[in-house]
């Protein structure tokens, strides 16, 4: 025998006659590999089912090794793969063996493994200082690159603004609450300008560098409302939708209304008789404005009957606000304003004021459609109509006041109403007809041709 015949002979032996004398040992088999890993893990079939996805009963016959019990080859190994990575698990090698044990693969014919000739290693990879400087050049490019597109998006879109507390945009609160922590997202250092009717400045707060806003606010009790928008300091461009909460605090069902009157002040005198009547009121459904004459104003001669205007009533606002103007002639008034509420509560206050005419003082009313209505005081064009004149709505109130003569052209006489002076003259001409009238106290008003 050759020595290269001997060579063989011990190859043979190493590699092949072992190998077929005896059966290759695979460990455990799929399904107590299956259990012992699941075991290992630490969890029940019903948690692997809650994890997988995979039923419990499909779970156990795996386990088991019945694989009768699952619905068909394909789902089969959906399941063995599934559960083997949930397990940790090789799913290739998972699947391998389970078509092993089936008998779909058969046992490998030994390979004998000719070693490989001895290869020189290959070369590490250098670096040249150019290699390392055109990195750092690509990699600076690149970032900046990044950085430039971020502001140009930037500049380009509005800040987004969103509302995270409350959830919805409707809230009501404990009756006791006075105050609310408003929450939400925008742009990092946006300004977030929250408004509110019954405020006169708004509330602004600054989002922090992740773009969470937190703003502690004031409550009234009713209904609050708050309008939010967010700016951008560096391009200025508000964001496209504002954000609108109502927060609601109910009124006890016992308590009294709150009443404020800002004007008119007490012992104010005015040069014509629309007293501006204005406020705010709590927990109360209507506010109501009379007058009572208390006397002549100084220099003035008493009337022989005491003037008694009429009593209004006072549209109050959703803030709690009422705005109205209460005409009355020359003289001195007791003005009483009373809130009341829905369980009959009521809160009145009084004002004090002396209405003392001095040159032309005319009220002029919309009332039944609308007018097309021009002015001249004391020959000159009213600024605040203007000199093409203003179309108003039904209900509209204006106040002139002159030297010596108000003249007004409207296009429908019928609907235009006067006061002057205090004494209410009405209409003067019929519904649609334009006409010029001119007011020169004390003359009576007198029909002119001014257009």
């Amino acid at each position: 025998m050759t020595t290269r015949d001997q060579v063989k002979r011990a190859v043979g032996i190493d590699r092949g006659e072992s190998v077929r004398g005896s059966t290759p040992d695979y460990g455990p088999n799929l399904p107590e590999r299956l259990f012992t890993a699941r075991e290992r893990k630490g969890v029940d079939l019903y948690r692997a089912e809650r994890d997988t996805k995979i039923r419990a009963r499909y779970l156990a016959a795996l386990e088991r090794g019945d694989y009768k019990e699952l619905p068909g080859a394909v789902y089969t190994k959906g399941f063995l793969r599934n559960y083997a990575l949930y397990l940790g698990l090789d799913p290739d090698d998972v699947l391998l063996q389970w078509r092993r044990e089936r008998g779909e693969i058969k046992e490998p014919e030994p390979v004998i493994v000719v070693p490989r000739p001895i290869s020189a290693p290959r070369k590490g990879l250098t670096f040249s200082p150019a290699v390392i400087v055109a990195a750092i050049m690509t990699v600076a490019v690149a970032a900046f690159a990044i950085y430039l597109a971020m502001q140009i998006q930037r500049y380009v879109e509005p800040p987004t603004i969103a509302v995270t507390q409350p959830r919805t945009a409707v809230v009501d609160v404990d009756e006791t609450a006075t105050s609310y922590v408003l929450r939400g997202t925008s742009i990092p250092g946006a300004t977030v300008s929250i408004v509110s009717p019954s405020w006169d400045q708004p509330m602004l707060v600054t989002a922090d560098t992740s773009g969470e806003w937190i703003a502690d606010i004031d409550l009234r009790r009713g209904r609050n409302q708050f309008d939010i928008s967010a700016r951008d300091p560096t391009t200025q461009k508000t964001s496209d939708d504002t954000k609108r909460i109502f927060i609601t605090v109910p009124f006890r069902e016992i308590e009294t209304p709150t009443l404020s009157v800002d004007q008119p002040a007490d012992g104010a005198t005015f040069e014509n008789g629309a007293i501006p009547v204005q406020g705010t009121t709590t927990n109360a459904k209507e506010v109501v404005v009379h007058a009572t004459y208390t006397g002549p104003a100084e220099g003035d001669s008493p009337p022989k009957n005491a003037p008694t205007p009429a009593q209004v009533k006072v549209a109050v606002a959703e803030d709690g606000t009422f705005n109205a103007p209460y005409e009355l002639t020359t003289g001195r008034w007791s003005l009483t304003v009373t809130a009341s509420s829905d369980e009959g509560k009521t809160t009145s206050l009084t004002r004090n004021v002396t209405v003392a005419y001095k040159g032309v003082n005319l009220v002029v009313r919309i009332k039944g459609g609308r007018a097309w209505i021009k002015v001249w005081v004391d020959g000159k064009v009213d600024k605040t109509v203007g000199a093409a004149g203003t179309v108003y709505k039904n209900g509209k109130t204006l106040t002139f006041q002159g030297k010596r003569s108000i003249e007004v052209r409207t296009g429908s006489s019928g609907v235009t109403l006067f006061t002057l002076n205090g004494t209410k003259l009405g209409a003067l001409g019929k519904s649609g007809i334009p006409e010029t009238w001119l007011f020169e106290p004390p003359d009576e008003p007198q029909k002119t041709n001014r257009n």
